[in-house]
């Protein structure tokens, strides 16, 4: 069907279906291509991501998949009533063991000189306003919430849980705040291409995919921030070591001003894992995925105490250099 819809739409003869990490792919004339649905993004989105991927590609990163327009000149294509985009790249090897922290502060390096504006896909500047419109939304959900019996465990846990996180969020807007206010940002700060949400697997576990809707154009300690509370929570005994590995890394090549650093820390403060656990919840029609969730919300709740040792020992173990930069921390975290 797909081999079908790529020799259609695109003008392209395939040799074989193949499973390429999560991706659907086929392999032909040294090429490979990756079927993906356009996940909510519209034609003009995926101009501009195209535009960034060809000014990263031209830079150097072979590992940056080409957008396809089909034979009408079209990014995303109708096909059999659903709509398809088809990412391209050229066969390479599997990787190798590679240096995450490097590559991904080359890949900002080279983010940072796109020579033109970024619209659709910017989050510069934006964090705190995206923050305080989910912290007021699911204020409005648990107010409502107050005065009636709990439904079930979940909303138990969420009732009694909110005040705490409200506080914990309350303190990254004001960190933020206090940052935007206090520090002058460094030519490096510049707006960068990032990542939704960074992660050891991102790019994808055994063969290099960088897929252009994974982007977003906001300041590089996204991508950092996100990576560090991942690996966090994958394992909250040991994640210490390859926390610091990753940094030592990424700032041999590109150093983290304090700018940098209090970004990053404001976003981790943050607690998204919280909102997200929350926020799926009510989403969500599957009363198997409603059950996942409960015990989420359960082991998060349970962790709170474990999460603020985390952060309140975050910038000593990712080896910033705390006194020099005088970076601020959260008094309460050390009583």
């Amino acid at each position: 069907m797909l081999q079908k819809m790529l020799e259609n739409q695109y003008g392209i003869t395939v040799e074989e279906y193949i499973k390429l990490d999560t991706y659907e792919a086929l392999r032909g004339n040294g090429w490979l291509y990756l079927i993906s649905n356009p996940a909510g993004k519209a034609e003009e989105d995926l101009v501009e991501l195209e535009k960034i991927a060809e000014h990263l590609r031209n830079y150097g990163d072979q590992n940056v998949t080409i957008i396809l327009p089909s034979k009408e000149g079209q990014l995303i294509t109708n096909w059999e009533q659903n709509k398809y985009c088809v990412l391209a790249k050229q066969q390479i090897d599997a990787q190798q063991k590679i240096k995450l922290g490097r590559k991904l502060a080359k890949f900002h390096e080279r983010g940072r000189r796109v020579p033109f504006q970024i619209e659709r896909s910017s989050r510069i500047g934006q964090w705190k306003s995206l923050w305080e419109k989910r912290l007021e939304q699911m204020e409005g959900v648990w107010n409502g919430l107050l005065f009636q019996t709990p439904e079930d465990e979940f909303e138990r846990m969420f009732i009694d849980s909110f005040p705490y996180y409200l506080g914990l969020t309350e303190n990254a807007i004001q960190y933020l705040v206090d940052t935007e206010l206090d520090d002058e940002p460094l030519e490096t700060d510049n707006g960068t291409v990032c990542h939704e949400r960074f992660t050891n697997t991102t790019w994808g576990q055994h063969h290099m995919i960088k897929n252009p809707f994974d982007w977003v154009f906001d300041h590089r300690s996204r991508d950092l921030a996100e990576w560090a509370r991942e690996r966090y929570f994958r394992n909250i005994q040991t994640y210490d070591v390859e926390l610091r590995h990753f940094f030592d890394e990424y700032q041999s090549i590109s150093p983290l001003s304090s700018f940098s650093w209090r970004l990053l820390y404001a976003r981790l403060v943050f607690p998204l894992h919280y909102f997200d656990c929350i926020e799926s919840y009510y989403i969500t029609r599957s009363e198997q995925e409603k059950k996942i969730l409960e015990e989420r919300l359960s082991k998060i709740i349970r962790q709170s105490s474990d999460h603020e040792k985390f952060l309140a020992g975050f910038f000593q173990i990712a080896g910033a250099p705390t006194k020099q930069l005088n970076l601020p921390q959260l008094e309460w975290l050390f009583q």
